[in-house]
């Protein structure tokens, strides 16, 4: 039986377009949540202060870059960590700016949750239906769409009913699971952490309720079981002078000692010896635990390679299709050479084939432009030097994943997910 720790970890993505909100309801939401050390909060008015406002700008506790105070945008992505007694949590606050989506596609990479805000005086705008295109592209399964600043339409019910009823004529269309509808307002702190008596005509939990609340185990995968060697750990003491381990982060499935495993790529087969973790060895291991895997047989194993269940094997080959986001300022040159990344391999990748790009507001195919450039989102074959050990983004995040880096510049000019 899998026992899931109580205080499990939440990483959700805020996305909106530009002045919806986004920071001012992290802001509030650390403020809230009494997150915020006391001179973060002393720094915070007396900027507030500077900027001749006569209540405390929360939205400055995110935008950490000079030009985002200025513009009182956000820029790049601002991560910030905080907990409550059910959970802890990493938000990634992305920016709204259409030139910036290869920062939402980051920061809404590895997110089990999206945060999409809507201002109630515009409704469902084009950045609404952009934002969570992308998240159901990057197989967010729940999104909470919060409609802020109830307080500038008097906290009229009439304007939230119609914005949720346009929003789900829009998501018939995304393949999310869970949907949630929250009208807030982060300046005023109503239905973010504490339930507004202005809007006694909600009934719905607040923002925080909803985010310690909403389940997550379920969203990982516990059938395939996939372990990508990071490193092999050979004390070589006199007390572990036989010791050999496999030291890596489970990306999915279920570990036991007496699990029947094969290594990829040689298809060697062994036994698990045992699982050892920092605490020390355990009965079981699963995903997303880091541990050190021990084999009953000495096989030569190393970085790159994968233990998994010999019934239930990846797809192995080097001819890979992606749907991919171009993250570089310099358009994609199809003749270059990329060192790809995928779980703890390298590779050498060549462009083979682009296929087509895709319309990120409609998801509608592009398939007569091939140019790619900068925060474009196009279908693309890869051939790479060595065969990969993968599945698809739809059913593995982490074995369906993959960056490209310029081997000149060492710069990540591409995040893929594979089909």
């Amino acid at each position: 039986m899998i026992d899931y720790k109580k205080n499990e970890l939440l990483r959700f993505t805020t996305a909106g377009s530009v002045d919806d909100g986004k920071s001012t309801l992290i802001g509030r939401l650390l403020y809230d949540s009494k997150a915020i050390f006391e001179d973060q909060l002393e720094a915070v008015k007396k900027s507030s202060e500077y900027k001749g406002l006569d209540y405390i700008d929360l939205s400055l506790l995110t935008d950490g870059l000079r030009a985002e105070r200025e513009q009182s945008i956000t820029i790049d992505v601002a991560y910030r960590y905080f907990s409550t007694p059910k959970r802890k949590f990493i938000i990634a606050d992305t920016p709204g700016h259409i030139q910036y989506t290869r920062n939402m596609v980051t920061g809404a990479s590895t997110a089990n949750l999206a945060v999409i805000l809507v201002d109630a005086r515009h409704g469902v705008v084009e950045q609404t239906c952009r934002h969570s295109l992308i998240a159901s592209l990057l197989k967010i399964n729940h999104i909470i769409l919060c409609i802020n600043k109830m307080d500038l339409v008097n906290y009229d019910r009439e304007i939230y009913d119609k914005i949720v009823s346009d929003y789900k004529a829009f998501a018939s269309k995304l393949e999310v699971k869970d949907i949630q509808f929250i009208p807030i307002s982060a300046l005023m702190g109503d239905n973010v952490v504490d339930r507004s008596e202005r809007m006694d005509w909600y009934d719905g939990s607040t923002l925080l309720y909803n985010l310690e609340n909403v389940h997550i185990a379920s969203d990982n995968n516990h059938i395939d079981c996939r372990f990508p060697v990071q490193y092999v750990i050979r004390p070589q003491s006199d007390l572990n002078h036989d010791y050999r381990g496999y030291a890596g982060r489970i990306a999915s499935g279920v570990y036991k000692p007496g699990d029947e495993v094969i290594i990829l790529p040689s298809g060697f087969t062994s036994r698990i010896k045992s699982i050892d973790t920092f605490d020390g060895p355990v009965k079981e291991a699963f995903a997303p635990m880091s541990v050190t895997i021990t084999l009953e047989d000495d096989i030569d194993i190393s970085r790159g390679d994968m233990i998994v269940r010999s019934h239930n094997q990846p797809e192995i080959s080097q001819d890979i299709d992606i749907i991919m986001c171009w993250m570089n300022a310099k358009p994609m040159n199809p003749s270059s050479k990329y060192l790809l990344i995928h779980t703890t391999k390298d590779a050498k990748a060549i462009i083979k084939e682009i296929n087509y790009k895709i319309d990120i507001n409609t998801l509608h195919r592009i398939e007569n432009d091939k140019e790619i450039k900068m925060n474009d989102i196009t279908r693309v074959r890869l051939r790479t030097t060595q065969p990969l050990f993968f599945d698809s983004y739809e059913r593995n995040r982490n074995t369906g994943s993959l960056i490209l880096i310029d081997e000149g510049t060492k710069e990540t000019v591409a995040a893929g997910m594979i089909i």
